[in-house]
């Protein structure tokens, strides 16, 4: 039976499916409803909710947490994301598998309460110091939402690494009708690593501090192996229209939303142009971009920020097609026609098809 829900609160209500069973988190808009939500339901699953003093405190009672092997969750918004850096630098070198969820709206600073995709290069390229990656997927409605945080919560525990799901502000805070099918997720395996309790066994270390030189370049190597096992066997994307066309928007989240709809409306004109929609930000899914490369004759990212993602699609397509960018920024979306309209300028050079 489908149930009409808030993204924030359909992502809480499919992290409590999927087995989380600890939330710590501090409010802000337009996240809020997800601490809302787990503090309404988490006791009569047996779980516990706590507000934190702060995005400081939530990340790292989120590491506390995880290192004994429970499932756990925190939800923010971009300047208390900015807040967490240091703790998701941390969770990495500790390999604490967790969930993170970043509704973004506008910035620098205090910025605004609209929506943006400005987190962008603060989701994908690390954030925090040292050489790392979080997992990143992006969903693009409502019931994706649901499927991929129970996703996020495997891929956490599978490879034993951060996830973030990175929505913005109109998703977390859109209505749309939604299922929670049963999931069957991953196989996974035994928390042994987890500081749990050492009766009967060796005691486990869940630490991220190495006093010599040489054992830390052999762990980053390690952390290096697997996130590059993490980017050949987790690109996800889906492709709109892009069977026969001749160019290709890039986008993700409601950018790719409003994208599909200037892709109808171009395909009613008679050009041939399809949308490329990343699922995973990190991995950046350039295995599918690769396929297409001898097909596109141009590409354009749209984007709500200043460019961002747009600097991995050139990097992936490597001056093979031109590259464009159309984005809006502090809290405001294009409309589909402005989206036409930029591509009709920068790749067909203001010819009308």
């Amino acid at each position: 039976m489908a149930l009409l829900m808030k993204g924030n609160e359909a992502i809480a209500e499919a992290a409590i499916q999927a087995g989380c069973r600890l939330f710590y988190g501090y409010p802000i808009t337009p996240s809020t409803e997800i601490p809302e939500y787990m503090a309404k339901k988490m006791k009569a699953v047996g779980g516990t909710y706590l507000q934190a003093e702060s995005e400081v405190a939530a990340i790292y009672m989120v590491f506390g947490a995880g290192a004994v092997g429970e499932r756990v969750m925190t939800g923010t918004s971009s300047p208390g994301f900015s807040l967490m850096q240091e703790g998701l630098s941390y969770l990495f070198a500790a390999e604490i598998p967790c969930v993170i969820v970043d509704v973004m709206r506008g910035g620098p600073g205090l910025g605004g309460l609209g929506p943006t995709q400005a987190d962008y290069f603060q989701l994908t390229k690390g954030g925090g110091h040292g050489d790392y990656h979080a997992i990143v997927i992006a969903p693009a409605s409502v019931q994706e939402m649901v499927d991929l945080t129970k996703e996020a919560f495997d891929l956490a525990d599978y490879y034993r690494n951060l996830v973030i799901i990175a929505v913005d502000g109109i998703l977390g805070q859109m209505m749309e009708p939604v299922e929670f099918p049963p999931y069957e997720g991953r196989t996974l395996e035994a928390k042994t690593w987890a500081a749990s309790g050492a009766e009967g066994r060796p005691k486990n270390n869940v630490i991220s501090y190495y006093l010599t030189p040489e054992i830390g370049e052999v762990e980053n190597k390690r952390w290096g192996d697997k996130m590059s096992l993490i980017k050949e066997n987790e690109q996800h994307f889906v492709e709109y229209e892009m069977d026969d066309a001749d160019y290709a928007f890039v986008a993700f989240g409601t950018s790719a939303r409003i994208t599909e709809t200037a892709v109808d409306m171009l395909r009613e004109e008679g050009i041939k142009v399809g949308l490329y929609r990343p699922v995973t930000l990190w991995p950046f899914p350039e295995k599918g971009l690769l396929a297409r490369v001898n097909q596109i004759k141009g590409w354009m990212s749209i984007e709500l920020s200043a460019g961002q993602m747009v600097e991995d699609v050139k990097l992936v397509i490597n001056g093979q097609a031109p590259v464009s960018f159309y984005g809006r920024q502090g809290g405001m979306t294009p409309e589909p026609e402005e989206v036409v309209a930029a591509f009709k300028a920068q790749l067909l050079g203001g010819v009308q098809a």
